[in-house]
């Protein structure tokens, strides 16, 4: 066997047990969670936290899709998490009658909310992905805005009539007696149905670490890599950069709608509000990305877990929640960035302890010359 054949071959290993692993953790931590729920080592304060970890990990891993893998820097996931919120909302207060069946309406209002992102993420996609570095990131984030800004201010309702929107109030929509109203401004969409649980976010969460981590392991993915490490070289050797930054950018709008349905069915009332879908939502989301190590799809779900849990698990010590919040903040970008820990990792990772111990019990290798891992 050539040596570049051996290269990929033990590459592509090293990729399926990271992928092995990070699905592993996930599940590991679901059946830990279910069973300290089962004897009541977890409080109701705490449960309730259990469905926000899910879809803060998800938007995490998509955004990390754009500016880890990718190489650009987006500041428009909360308006994409938004899109997906309000598009899942509607569809499922409007079916509620005609589709009986939780799950199965569910299900199509997460299939509805990913794919309405996904086309606003293409959309924006086409003219904003010419731009780099700080331009994509304001562009990015206006885009946000605008979306937070147009959901939160228009009034939307339907009759035998029809639609009837208006930006001003709910009479100026002129509905008949028997007509509903689905938007009321700033006041967003009630009587969501709270389909969302913890166990539908593990299972969407697993889902989205798969596809992402299969699509950078693909030709795809590393494509959308080398675009990223030198769009010249990229260009010469016939890649369409345009293309793979395009479905990068899509696929990563796509899982943020699906975080955004998780977000809407999980509580009372949506609104398109700072405080939810505001430019600080998406420079959480970065957070997560950035202390989790960029292109680091297990530090992302890690980080966004933490960053999560950390300051309410830390809410009985007003006096010195902040401060351990930024000692914790200061301690993970030192683990996850600093180039000797980045060393440490590296040289007593798991792949590494797993062939030590393979050649302490002699494994036999297969005829190229490898280990059977």
């Amino acid at each position: 066997m050539s040596e570049l054949a051996k290269n990929s071959k033990k590459n592509l290993n090293k990729s399926v047990q990271s992928e092995i692993t990070t699905l592993l953790i996930v599940a590991v931590a679901f059946v830990i969670v279910e069973i300290f729920k089962s004897v009541g080592l977890i409080n109701s304060h705490v449960q309730g936290m259990l469905v926000p970890l899910c879809y803060y990990s998800i938007v995490a891993v998509s955004l990390n899709l754009v500016v880890g893998i990718l190489g650009d820097l987006s500041l428009g996931h909360a308006g994409f998490m938004c899109v997906g919120a309000y598009a899942s909302s509607i569809f499922s207060v409007v079916t509620k009658d005609a589709i009986p069946s939780t799950w199965l309406r569910f299900t199509l209002a997460i299939i509805l909310g990913g794919i309405f992102a996904a086309i606003f993420g293409f959309l924006i996609g086409i003219p904003v992905l010419r731009l780099s570095g700080d331009y994509l990131a304001i562009v990015t984030l206006a885009f946000g805005e605008i979306i937070k800004n147009i959901l939160g201010s228009i009034y939307v309702g339907y009759d035998s009539n029809g639609i009837h929107m208006s930006f001003e109030s709910t009479s100026s929509l002129n509905l008949e007696e028997d007509g509903k109203l689905l938007i009321n401004g700033p006041l967003g969409i009630s009587g969501t149905p709270k389909n969302a649980t913890f166990e539908v976010g593990v299972v969407l969460l697993l889902i989205t670490l798969v596809v992402v981590l299969n699509f950078i392991n693909s030709r795809g993915g590393r494509a959308v890599m080398s675009v990223r490490d030198n769009r010249i070289a990229a260009e010469s050797v016939g890649i369409n950069v345009t293309k793979y930054k395009l479905i990068a950018f899509t696929l990563s709008a796509f899982f943020a709608g699906i975080a955004g349905v998780l977000y809407s069915h999980n509580i009372a009332v949506l609104a398109a509000s700072s405080k939810n879908f505001g430019y600080n939502m998406s420079i959480l989301f970065l957070v997560f990305v950035v202390l989790g190590g960029i292109g680091n799809i297990r530090g992302s779900v890690i980080a966004a877990v933490v960053l999560t849990l950390l300051p309410e698990l830390l809410r009985s010590m007003n006096d010195y929640r902040m401060l351990i919040y930024s000692i914790v903040l200061i301690l993970m970008m030192i683990f996850t960035s600093s180039p000797k820990m980045i060393e440490y990792r590296e040289k007593h990772g798991l792949h590494r302890k797993v062939k030590a111990g393979n050649k302490k019990n002699n494994v036999p290798k297969d005829a190229g010359g490898e280990e059977n891992v």
